[in-house]
């Protein structure tokens, strides 16, 4: 709990280091803070269970979903079972989110279902790292898979700076007719639309009942003018707090600066937990 809230980080990367390039260890170095990363990694960069439990548990988390990536391309391989150890430290705190990626499944529906039974409560899609258009119809197999499990899909909506990057693949309107075509499917924008697209996520995010926009990456004081064009008491109903650990210096002080920016206590409720709470199953 923080100050009286559930808190769920709906963006979470505990990832091995040596299966990752360079780039991601430079990122969180950047952002995050060195000295966590110190005590959370051990000298062979892989995470510490039971120390990122505890870190987690000092920032208020009830709840952190853990991201696996499959992007050789910009930020390298983090399969499900590198994160497997890390939920079986505290399996009600962490919560496994599988990853697929076109160019390395087939048949991508088998994929699913195999990290699904791993106990992933999500399924995560970076076309921007993949290299990949979220509406090919090579992804559809997955998207019936996580529509008839009841699982909800998590896209990466935003620029990245990682070389390799294909920014194109992140604009939302790849996913319009995603999100028309399976209608009983939660989709999660994380990122909220970062660079060149906020307006269109929040446009999706209010235009239709299973698009949810998420704020991980976002510096929580600039989010009212990034979504100036839309009303904030309405849109910040369809949130989802996610902080992209460990590219943050703190989730709390995360939490509690985009708390302070919304219109009432029943909204931060559902911003920092509950709208997690009925999408993930948390």
């Amino acid at each position: 709990m923080l100050d009286g809230h559930r808190l769920v980080d709906a963006h979470v990367h505990a990832a091995r280091l040596p299966t990752l390039k360079p780039a991601f260890a430079q990122w969180a170095d950047r952002f995050g803070d060195p000295a966590v990363l110190g005590r959370v990694y051990d000298a062979d960069g892989t995470v510490r269970p039971a120390q990122l439990d505890a870190l987690f548990a000092a920032e208020g988390v009830d709840v952190a979903l853990l991201f696996t990536e499959h992007s050789p391309k910009a930020t390298g391989i983090q399969p499900a079972e590198d994160v497997l150890p890390v939920v079986a430290a505290n399996p009600d705190r962490f919560k496994l989110v599988g990853n697929v990626n076109p160019h390395l499944h087939f048949p991508i529906g088998e994929e699913v279902e195999r990290q699904l039974d791993l106990g992933a409560v999500a399924l995560k899609l970076h076309p921007v790292h993949g290299g990949f258009a979220c509406n090919d119809r090579a992804l559809y197999p997955a998207y019936e898979v996580c529509r008839a499990r009841g699982v909800p899909v998590v896209v990466h909506c935003g620029t990245s700076s990682f070389p390799g990057s294909m920014n194109r693949f992140a604009d939302p309107v790849l996913l319009d007719e995603v999100v028309g075509d399976f209608p009983a499917m939660d989709v999660v924008l994380a990122h909220g639309g970062r660079g060149w697209w906020y307006d269109a996520a929040a446009f999706m995010a209010l235009a239709r009942e299973n698009v949810w926009l998420e704020l991980s990456g976002l510096p929580p004081h600039r989010l009212p003018g990034y979504y100036a064009g839309h009303s904030w008491a309405r849109l910040t109903r369809r949130m989802v707090f996610g902080t992209d650990w460990p590219g943050v210096p703190g989730v709390a002080a995360n939490a509690r600066a985009v708390a302070a920016l919304l219109p009432d206590e029943e909204t931060v409720g559902l911003v920092l937990g509950g709208n997690a709470a009925r999408v993930f199953g948390v």
